[in-house]
């Protein structure tokens, strides 16, 4: 079970949505310092990413982005800022490619 689960409509054509998730992917791992790997699907593409303390799943479809993360014992005393800073920077990124 995910501590974090962010799920959010993004308005966006198929490729505005994989532009977003490879943009997402590329802040995670400069910011975050996350190991990503982007996998293209029919359907569906997903970012699989990791790091000490945290792990989880960006998957973005024609019509959504679902985020999962799973913390880790130490940063879960930050659940809430993270999931707040993630659903800022998601709400930012939509405004400006809508």
């Amino acid at each position: 079970m995910a501590d974090i689960d962010i799920q959010r409509d993004h308005g966006l054509d198929w490729a505005g949505a994989q532009d977003l998730a490879r943009t997402w992917q590329a802040q995670a791992e400069s910011d975050w310092g996350m190991r990503c790997v982007y996998t293209p699907g029919d359907g569906a593409d997903r970012v699989t990413f990791e790091r000490p303390g945290a792990q989880g799943l960006l998957r973005v479809d024609a019509q959504q982005f679902a985020l999962q993360i799973k913390l880790g014992f130490l940063l879960r005393a930050y659940k809430s800022q993270i999931a707040e800073k993630i659903n800022r920077n998601l709400d930012e990124a939509l405004t400006r490619l809508r």
